[in-house]
């Protein structure tokens, strides 16, 4: 597991590297700008969980669900700020963000679906690892 979001870490941070480059030529600058600071801040998180990682004492399946609740809600985060950068949406869960673009129903929807979906898994993952320190 450790090795695992070490990598998770470093390709995250490398994708907010990129993100970074491409917000000139993104539909929504505003938002490419969120979605570079996310891979550029939940990248070393990972990593940091990873180092960290030999402190956690719990069951080996709870250790898989952490991970996979970590990598989901991290890459949605990424993922969706820059999917709204590049359709110019997010307006129900990122206003500011968004500012005057629009995009289509659908598109808004898979915008709407990562961001909402994203704090839960974040939420019971942070559980999960203070509870694992804490054992």
């Amino acid at each position: 597991m450790q090795e695992l979001l070490v990598v998770l870490g470093l390709v995250l941070f490398l994708l907010g590297l990129i993100t970074g480059l491409a917000v000139p030529a993104s539909k929504n600058p505003r938002m490419g700008v969120a979605s570079h600071l996310q891979g550029m801040t939940n990248g070393p998180f990972l990593m940091l969980v990873g180092l960290l990682w030999p402190l956690m004492n719990m069951p080996h399946v709870w250790g898989v669900v952490t991970v996979v609740l970590l990598a989901y809600g991290t890459y949605a985060n990424w993922l969706a700020t820059q999917l709204g950068a590049l359709w110019g949406a997010g307006r129900r869960f990122a206003p500011a963000a968004t500012g005057d673009h629009r995009a289509s129903a659908g598109k808004e929807r898979v915008v709407d679906f990562l961001l909402a979906s994203l704090a839960p898994a974040m939420i019971g993952a942070t559980v999960l690892l203070i509870i694992g320190v804490v054992r």
